[in-house]
């Protein structure tokens, strides 16, 4: 039995998922975390390693998911096939030991492959697997079921060396996205049930509340005690991601969005994953964030709903304790994502709920069985039911996934069912225009930019973009307005004032030309290509020297780069005159 449902979890992942393989990279993340990232393409060396240990790049510290894109850029190259196929690899290895850890602990073979089979094939996780930048999700996850397995190990039989395996695979977890913090309670949780370590007072009679208090004290600390090292690693990747996305300005301040617009978002999202869990539909890749125009009234009404469902867990905790087990992880594993801190311009996200959704998960199969064990042909029924919903989530997350299939499928389906009226949902429209301006459509293009704008007049990525468009059209008056529009937005875009200083280069106006690569090396200090333009610049005006040291800068910087020979020459030329007229000697009169 057990190795027929692990046959059918792999072929029906396989049949619903297969379609990826031709799908595309999308130009969401996945250009900085793969095809434009140089540190990923160069593969496993002993600089990008290091790089991977050390960087901060998308404000978080997550070394062992930029070490699997590597090795997939090794072995794949630029090919989408192979990056795809390692996250469905991912996905079909995750359900499998999903299945294999609930057994372990619960005995319940039918129930875990129902579990199981709802994680692999529900549309809601297609955003985790279809999308090649969320190698970081199902990585993390993979360590996450390692973790639970490995402790279901150590209970067994506690010793140190099971321990540290505990502690290795938690941290590795940890070291592919930092969402494995909570992990250290649902541990805690497993104690109670489904391994039941530990026992409260209302499960024992009165004899043994009498004469155990002191055994159930210890019980208590004796597993809370095992976590305090788990808890310790887990505190210490809090503080480093919360640095880390705070210094890259991930992190929201309290000035744009207030703690009620939080809460009120973080209560409504709550209900919404459950809405979207119980019928997937209207499934996009962005809901964009209401801001502080959310009804406070929702986020009361939905707090108390939750505090309500909450309630009635823990009456039942004796009764249907996996109930309160479901329920509390599916509430304490949303918390880091959940909004409190808001990272990024999202609302949720389908990708958020990838490990949650398994407490629900966990509810259904085991209440269903209760539910009708008293009735005749419960077998049947369980069997029917399961199977025509199972059939209906292959069916819909067949399609969910072919929305994925390139960047231009992916936005207009989004657009077509994610409600428009907040300013952030501009984001889709200016990545749909930028999908289509790579393919070379201008025209598509500049109808999404203009109605990025209309939904948020000050986005400055709008101008930027058209700004190029009208720049590869030859459109260059269009092109200099839409960029200097594009900097009035947003001073700090070092792309719009080097883009614009090339422009103003052309109609030689050298000194406003400089004054904008000046800008764009300010803001982006590493921008080689603004050091080579403003060296050019500065050669035409006659600063020699000047130029030479932004040409010796762009050595340092990217030494295979090599700048204008003509300009380059004249540099040196140049400043070798000053120098020898500094050091010859002014004719007498």
């Amino acid at each position: 039995m057990k190795r027929a449902i692990c046959i059918f979890l792999v072929v029906g992942t396989l049949a619903v998922y297969a379609q990826v393989l031709d799908h595309d990279f999308i130009n969401f993340d996945d250009p900085q975390y793969v095809t434009e990232n140089l540190h990923v393409k160069s593969g496993l060396t002993s600089e990008s390693v290091k790089w991977a240990f050390t960087t901060s790049s998308f404000s978080n510290w997550f070394p062992m998911t930029w070490l699997s894109h590597m090795l997939d850029y090794r072995l794949y190259g630029s090919n989408p096939k192979g990056h795809h196929l390692t996250n469905l690899f991912f996905h079909i290895v995750n359900t499998l030991l999903l299945f294999t850890v609930l057994r372990l602990m619960t005995g319940a073979t039918w129930q875990s492959g129902f579990v199981a089979a709802l994680f692999a094939l529900h549309p809601i996780n297609v955003e985790s697997v279809a999308w090649v930048a969320e190698r970081k999700n199902v990585l993390s996850t993979f360590f996450w079921f390692l973790t639970m397995w490995a402790y279901v190990y150590y209970v067994e039989k506690p010793h140190v060396k099971r321990y540290g395996l505990v502690v290795l695979l938690f941290t590795l977890g940890l070291m592919s996205k930092p969402m494995l913090v909570t992990l250290p309670f649902i541990l805690l949780m497993m104690d109670y049930w489904p391994l039941r370590r530990v026992k409260f007072e209302q499960e024992r009679d009165a004899e043994e509340i009498k004469g155990e208090n002191s055994v159930k004290r210890l019980e208590i600390w004796r597993v809370v005690r095992e976590k305090i090292p788990l808890f310790i690693i887990a505190a210490g990747s809090g503080i480093v991601t919360f640095i880390v996305q705070k210094s890259g300005g991930a992190v929201q301040g309290m000035e744009g969005l207030s703690l009620s617009a939080r809460l009120t978002n973080a209560m409504v999202s709550y209900l919404e994953y459950l809405k979207k869990t119980l019928w997937p539909e209207d499934l996009a890749v962005f809901y964009p964030h209401p801001g502080n125009a959310l009804d406070v009234w929702k986020g009361i009404l939905c707090s108390m709903l939750l505090v309500g469902i909450t309630a009635v867990t823990i009456k039942l905790v004796k009764k249907a304790p996996y109930l309160a087990f479901g329920w509390f992880w599916y509430l304490g594993t949303l918390v880091p994502v959940i909004g409190i801190v808001q990272v990024g311009a999202q609302a949720m996200a389908d990708r958020y709920a990838y490990i949650p959704l398994i407490g629900i998960f966990i509810i259904v199969a085991w209440s269903f069985p209760k539910l009708v064990e008293n009735f005749q042909y419960k077998n049947m029924a369980l069997f029917i039911s399961g199977g025509i919903l199972i059939s209906g989530l292959m069916i819909i997350t067949w399609i969910q996934v072919s929305y994925w299939k390139n960047s231009i499928t992916l936005y207009k389906h989004a657009i077509s069912v994610t409600d428009k009226v907040y300013p952030l949902f501009a984001k889709v429209h200016i990545n749909l225009g930028t999908a289509h301006q790579d393919k070379g459509n201008f025209d598509e293009a500049i109808a999404q930019y203009k109605i990025a704008i209309k939904i948020r007049p000050d986005y400055s990525k709008a101008y930027y973009n058209l700004g190029l468009i009208s720049d590869q059209k030859g459109e260059k008056r269009e092109a200099i307005d839409y960029y200097r529009k594009a900097i009035s937005l947003k001073p700090d875009l070092a792309p719009s004032h080097y883009n614009l200083g090339n422009l103003l280069f052309q109609e030689e106006k050298l000194e406003e030309a400089i004054n904008h690569y000046k800008a764009a090396i300010r803001i982006a200090p590493g921008h080689y290509l603004a050091h080579s333009s403003l060296g050019n610049a500065l050669v035409e005006k006659g600063e020699m020297q000047e130029a030479l040291k932004h040409y010796i800068e762009i050595k340092k910087l990217k030494p295979d780069f090599l700048p204008s020979r003509k300009h380059l020459d004249r540099a040196i030329l140049g400043a070798k005159k000053v120098e020898e007229a500094k050091t010859t000697p002014l004719p007498l009169p």
